[in-house]
C-alpha cells in the first residue's frame, strides 16, 4: 500500500465521480413549453425539466410524499406547473424556482390520471381513475366543479381554445367523449363515434373543429356547433395521438393547400400527414428499423416551430415543423445497461448498449444523443479498435455489425455479419490494426471475421448498403455458453471464457488451442490480457478474479473482495493495478504487487456489466443495471498534489514556530502551535510565556501564575 501510495506515475490510488448520466424519463406524459427552450418529463416521483439545448437536467421536482407522479400539465402562459401524486395530493409549482406554492389534497378517490389548464391559465380540469372530472381555480385555490357521469377511468381531460365558450371535453372507458357546459354544470353532449379508448383531443384555430383519435385505427373531425362527427379518416394504424397542422401550404409535408391536415403518431413508428377533405395521407416519414419504434406521443409548439415525438424506447426526439426534419434527440430511460465504450480518437463520446435493439450514442460535452437502428433485437455487446472511429457490435438477434464514427461525430453502420445460431454475447476487436473480429456465442462457437479492404477505405458499399462480412474461422471452444472473449496485444492469442468455468488460449488465426486455465469454481464472466506481460486476467460469478501465466497455464494470483459474481476485469497503470465491476454494485480498484483492494467505488446500486477505461488511462466508465452510466475520472495525482502541498505548508509552518519559540515570541507561538495540533508544544509556550511574564512582573513588584496567564 504505502508503495502503490508513493508512485503517482505508476499506480491509481482513487476515482472520483466526473459525471453521472441518469434515467430522466420513464414513460407517461412529456411537454414542451412554448419557446421550446423546455423538456418536462415525468420519472417516478419526480418531473425533470431539461434544457433543450445542453440536454442537462436542469431541475427535479419531487412532492413531499415522494409518490410516483400519475399526471402533470404546464399551464398556457409556462409559469405554473401542477402536479398530481399517487397520494392523492396536487402541487402546484413555481418550477422556475423548483418550489412549491400550493399542496392541496385532490378529492378525487383514486389517483388522478390526466389533467389540462384552459387557455387563460386560470382553470385546471382533472380526470381521476374513480371516473370524476373536478375542476380546479389555481388562482383563487378552490374548487369550482365537480362532474360525474364518466364510467371507469377518464385517461382525457381537454378545455375548447375559446375561454368564452366555457366547454371541456373528457374521456372515459367507454371511449365516448363527453362535452361539458362549467356554465351549467351539465353534460352537453355525449360523442359515441369511436369504439376504442381516445387518445387524444386537438382543436382548429377558429374553436370550430375538434379532431379526435383512437386506438380504433381512426381520427374523427366534430362539427362543435353541431356536436356531430362530419368525417371519420380510417388510419390503419393504433394512434396515440393526432395533431391539428396550421391551415397554411407546406409542401414538404404534402400540404399544398390551405385546406385542414392532421399529423398521426403511433404504433407503425412513424409520422403521418393526411388531407382531412379527403381522408388521404400525403406524407409519410421514412420508417426506422427494429423494434421499439412505435411512437407513444406527439404534441406541437407552435411559437417555437418543434414537433416532439416520443418512442415506446423512451427516445425523446424534437423535429422541425415545417419539414420533420430532425433537431434533437434524447434518451430517456436506457434500461439495463449492458455495455459501455469509449469513442472516437480522444475519447469525446460514449456509446451505450441498453436492453434494446437501439444503440445509444452520446457526446460528453453537449449530451447529444444519436440513436443508431440496425439489430433486430437486445444489444449485448460492444468493443472500440483501438484509433476509436470503429466499433463493432454484437446481438440477440445471432449477427454483428461494425459501425464508423466521421469527424462530425455522425455514426452509421457499415458492416454487418451473421452466421451464429444463438445469441452472439462477446464481441473483441483486433488490437494492432483494424484488420478483424472475434465473437463468442451461446452455441458455444467463436467465429473469427477479416475486414475487408473496402471497409477501411471506404466508409459505406459503393451502393450506399453495409458490407457483408463473411466469418474465416469457425471453432467450437467449449461445452457452454461463451461469455467473453479477448485478443491479445499482438494480435496473436485468443483467450475465451465460458459458463463451464474454464478459460482456454487459443493461437489466431487458426484457432488452435494452446491450452487451458482451470481454477474457477463458477462459470467465468470475462477474460483480459495484460497490455505489458504474459499474464491473463478471468473474472468469475465465484467472486473471485484471477492472474494466469500464459507460458505454463498456471494461476499466479487470487483476488478475493466481491460478495457476488465479478462481471468485468480491466488492466490499468500499465498492467500494475486491475480494475474489477460485480453483481454487488461495486467497482474495485486492486494493486497486483499486494494482491490489495486499494479502493472501493461504491455509486451503482445493481450489477456493474459495463467497464471501460480511456486511451490515456486516466478516466474510466461503467454502465449498471440501475441505468445509469458513470464517468470516473482518476484523481490520485491531484489528491496526492493536494497532500503534498498540505505537508509542504505543515513544514513551513513548523518552521516559523520554532523561529517563533526561538525568538521568545511565545503570544504569536501559540496560535500556530494550536493550529498544528501539538499539544506538547503548547504547554511549552504557554510555561515560556509564563516565565517570562514572571521575569517582567518581579521586576515591577508583581507576581503571576499560570492560571492567571490563561485566564487573561
Amino acid at each position: 500500500m504505502a508503495e502503490a501510495a508513493s508512485g503517482v506515475s505508476r499506480f491509481k490510488a482513487n476515482y472520483a465521480i466526473e459525471r453521472k448520466m441518469e434515467p430522466f424519463y420513464k414513460g407517461g406524459k412529456v411537454q414542451l413549453d412554448q419557446p421550446g427552450q423546455h423538456l418536462f418529463c415525468v420519472c417516478g416521483t419526480r418531473v425533470n425539466i431539461l434544457d433543450v439545448a445542453s440536454g442537462a437536467v436542469l431541475r427535479s421536482l419531487e412532492q413531499e410524499d415522494q409518490e410516483d407522479i400519475t399526471a402533470f400539465d404546464l399551464s398556457p402562459d409556462d409559469e405554473v406547473l401542477v402536479t398530481a401524486s399517487r397520494a392523492l395530493l396536487l402541487a402546484q409549482w413555481a418550477w422556475r424556482e423548483g418550489s412549491i406554492t400550493r399542496l392541496w389534497k385532490a378529492v378525487h378517490t383514486a389517483p388522478v390520471a390526466t389533467m389540462a389548464f384552459d387557455p387563460t391559465s386560470t382553470l385546471l380540469a382533472t380526470g381521476g381513475c374513480d371516473g370524476a372530472v373536478r375542476v380546479w381555480d389555481v388562482v383563487r385555490h378552490y374548487g369550482t366543479h365537480h362532474l360525474r357521469g364518466s364510467p371507469g377511468v377518464v385517461h382525457l381531460v381537454a378545455f375548447h381554445p375559446d375561454p368564452t365558450r366555457l366547454l371541456l371535453f373528457s374521456s372515459a372507458a367507454d371511449a365516448a367523449i363527453r362535452v361539458w357546459s362549467l356554465q351549467d354544470r351539465s353534460c352537453l353532449a355525449v360523442l359515441t363515434a369511436h369504439y376504442s379508448a381516445v387518445t387524444s383531443l386537438t382543436f382548429s384555430a377558429d374553436g370550430h373543429t375538434m379532431l379526435s383519435s383512437g386506438r380504433d385505427k381512426i381520427c374523427i373531425l366534430w362539427d362543435l356547433h353541431s356536436c356531430k362527427a362530419t368525417r371519420t379518416v380510417p388510419v390503419f394504424e393504433s394512434v396515440e395521438a393526432a395533431v391539428l397542422l396550421p391551415e397554411e401550404p407546406v409542401p414538404t409535408l404534402g400540404m399544398k393547400n390551405s385546406g385542414l391536415h392532421f399529423l398521426t403518431a403511433g404504433d407503425q413508428g412513424t409520422l403521418r400527414v393526411w388531407e382531412a377533405a379527403s381522408g388521404q395521407c400525403v406524407y409519410t416519414q421514412p420508417q426506422l428499423p427494429g423494434p421499439g419504434q412505435e411512437l407513444t406521443h406527439c404534441a406541437l409548439a407552435r411559437t417555437a416551430g418543434l414537433l416532439l415525438s416520443v418512442t415506446a424506447d423512451h427516445n425523446l426526439l424534437l423535429y422541425e415543423a415545417q419539414s420533420l426534419q430532425l433537431q434533437k434527440q434524447f434518451a430517456g430511460y436506457s434500461e439495463e445497461v449492458l455495455d459501455v465504450r469509449f469513442l472516437g480518437p480522444k475519447d469525446s463520446h460514449i456509446v451505450v448498449a441498453s436492453n434494446s435493439p437501439c444503440l445509444k450514442v452520446f457526446e460528453l460535452q453537449t449530451s447529444a444523443c444519436q440513436i443508431l437502428h440496425g439489430h433486430t433485437d437486445i444489444v449485448l455487446a460492444l468493443d472500440v479498435f483501438r484509433k476509436g472511429w470503429l466499433f463493432a457490435s454484437c446481438a440477440k438477434d445471432q449477427s454483428v455489425r461494425v459501425w464508423r464514427m466521421n469527424k462530425a461525430g455522425q455514426v452509421a453502420c457499415v458492416a454487418q455479419g451473421s452466421g451464429h445460431t444463438h445469441s452472439v454475447g462477446t464481441i473483441c476487436c483486433s488490437r494492432l490494426k483494424e484488420s478483424f473480429l472475434v465473437t463468442g456465442s451461446q452455441d458455444c462457437t467463436v467465429k473469427l471475421w477479416p475486414l475487408p479492404e473496402a471497409l477501411l477505405s471506404k466508409s459505406t458499399a459503393p451502393d450506399g448498403s453495409s458490407i457483408i462480412l463473411q466469418a474465416q474461422a469457425t471453432q467450437r471452444c467449449h461445452d457452454k455458453d461463451i461469455n467473453s472473449v479477448a485478443v491479445a496485444p499482438n494480435d496473436k492469442l485468443l483467450a475465451t471464457g465460458s459458463q463451464d468455468r474454464t478459460a482456454k488460449l487459443w493461437a489466431l488465426p487458426q484457432c488452435q488451442l494452446l491450452g487451458v486455465f482451470s481454477g474457477h469454481r463458477r462459470g467465468l464472466w470475462c477474460v483480459q490480457f495484460s497490455p505489458m506481460d504474459q499474464v491473463l486476467a478471468t473474472a468469475s460469478a465465484d467472486g473471485t478474479i484471477k492472474l494466469w501465466a500464459l507460458q505454463d497455464f498456471s494461476c499466479l494470483k487470487t483476488f478475493e473482495g466481491h460478495d457476488a459474481s465479478v462481471l468485468k476485469v480491466a488492466f490499468v497503470s500499465r498492467g500494475t493495478q486491475l480494475l474489477s465491476s460485480g453483481s454487488d454494485g461495486l467497482v474495485k480498484l486492486w494493486t497486483i504487487k499486494n494482491n490489495e483492494c486499494v479502493r472501493t467505488l461504491d455509486a451503482h446500486e445493481d450489477k456493474v456489466w459495463g467497464l471501460h477505461c480511456s486511451q490515456l488511462d486516466d478516466r474510466t466508465l461503467t454502465g449498471a443495471s440501475d441505468s445509469c452510466v458513470i464517468l470516473w475520472k482518476d484523481v490520485t495525482e491531484a489528491e496526492q498534489a493536494e497532500e503534498q502541498a498540505k505537508r509542504e505548508e505543515h513544514v513551513v509552518k513548523q518552521q516559523e514556530l520554532d523561529n517563533l519559540l526561538h525568538e521568545k515570541r511565545y503570544l504569536r507561538a501559540l496560535g500556530l502551535a494550536i493550529s498544528l495540533d501539538r499539544p506538547h508544544t503548547v504547554l511549552t509556550v504557554i510555561q515560556g510565556q509564563y516565565l517570562l511574564l514572571q521575569g517582567q512582573g518581579a521586576g515591577n513588584g508583581t507576581s503571576m501564575t499560570i492560571d492567571s496567564l490563561s485566564g487573561t
